[in-house]
């Protein structure tokens, strides 16, 4: 790849994370999962399969009430149905439990980019689990110590995709301003919306979304800096023929989430000729950071780029682990991957980030690890793509 010299690129200069106390294997919410369709053992079989096929053997929830034996779980019960929380109850435990979450990944994202609060000029929160007013961005300024005068753009209810959106949001703006430091908080609470499956299609949803909470902070490098992450080109696209296939409604028991079937196959027909453009004739990247919106969608990225195991490793490391945590995934996925090459005493790589959401939106972005203050500091060609 060409690049030019330029020590003021933005960048992601820390990264922070965040997950609930409570884990629950993949096997444990199957038996709760199969216990609410005794009375549909074809459908319970069905869901074994997929729950035993999608990539994850654990998750983390905020919600204890998942620990309880299948009998006593409120969210997937197997006979009286009067008992599921309402969307309205999710919510109240949505801001319960979503500012610790972001606190805690937001704090380890400003002490690893060694940034004072109060130095943060830009603040964008970002879910689409749920709402509520004064918002998040507020919440966050009160306990994190930052200005009353910070810019705040939320970015609500955009999606798995909304996390990497927010990293390019963040470039524009130190591109544009180079002063500033702009902070990203990312929190989902995904569980929350589990609810009783009464077809096949729902299942793919409730076999591997889990919680937690991703921040990151975007600002130009300083000439001593090392070991971080340095944004190039990128952009969002709306795939063609595929409005319906990934959709995200408000429901009276949680968030009602469909995930078509088809979404890897219409990522392999459409995402090359998007990163050709993206590339511009470049040769493809060592590093490959991919949302893992689920097996299949890592599998069919791998597929199309020829890409070796070992590249998409932190990808499928993350969903085993802790499932797609939507917008926040992208992040812990980022960060694996700058944490292992500096272990590695790595040099200089150069990398690509996807990330999909409704619409089908993918977005796309070129980043580079830079492991020393005497790389070759870079900036992609077609960088205002």
């Amino acid at each position: 790849m060409s690049f030019a010299f330029n020590h003021s690129r933005a960048s992601i200069l820390g990264i922070g994370t965040a997950l609930p106390n409570h884990v629950i294997a993949q096997s444990d919410i199957i038996e709760i999962l199969a216990s609410s369709l005794q009375n549909q053992p074809d459908l319970a079989r069905f869901a074994r399969r997929i729950f035993k096929s999608c990539g994850v053997e654990t998750r983390y929830t905020c919600e204890p009430d998942f620990l309880k034996p299948s009998e006593s779980c409120r969210y997937l019960p197997s006979d009286d149905r009067s008992r599921i929380p309402t969307t309205e109850e999710r919510m109240n435990t949505y801001k319960r439990e979503s500012l610790p979450l972001a606190v805690e990944a937001a704090q380890k994202a400003l002490a690893d980019a060694n940034i004072r609060p109060g130095d943060i000029t830009h603040l964008i929160p970002v879910s689409c689990t749920g709402q509520f007013l004064p918002g998040l961005d507020v919440m966050l300024i009160q306990n994190l110590g930052l200005s009353p005068r910070i810019h705040r753009l939320p970015l609500i209810f955009q999606g798995c995709a909304a996390g990497l959106k927010a990293i390019q949001f963040s470039r524009d703006i130190v591109q544009g301003a180079p002063e500033s430091q702009v902070l990203i908080v990312c929190v989902e609470l995904c569980t929350l919306h589990l609810q009783p499956v009464m077809k096949r299609e729902a299942l793919f949803a409730a076999s591997f979304f889990g919680d937690g909470a991703s921040s990151c902070v975007i600002g130009s490098a300083r000439q001593d800096r090392t070991h971080y992450l340095q944004l190039g080109s990128g952009y969002s696209v709306l795939l063609p023929d595929s409005t319906e296939d990934m959709t995200w409604e408000v429901g009276n028991t949680g968030f009602d989430l469909y995930l078509s079937p088809r979404i890897p196959k219409l990522l392999g027909s459409y995402l090359l000729p998007e990163l050709e453009l993206l590339l511009a004739g470049d040769e493809l990247p060592e590093l490959w950071a991919i949302h893992p919106g689920g097996r299949g969608i890592v599998d069919s990225v791998q597929k199309v780029l020829n890409l070796r195991e070992d590249q998409t490793k932190y990808s499928r490391d993350i969903l085993k682990n802790a499932g797609n945590l939507s917008s926040v995934t992208i992040m812990f996925v980022l960060d694996a991957m700058r944490r292992e090459l500096q272990s590695a005493g790595s040099l200089s790589k150069e990398g690509v980030a996807l990330a999909f959401g409704p619409g089908l939106t993918a977005e796309l972005m070129r980043f580079r690890y830079v492991s020393s203050s005497t790389s070759d500091l870079t900036e992609p060609e077609h960088a205002n793509l």
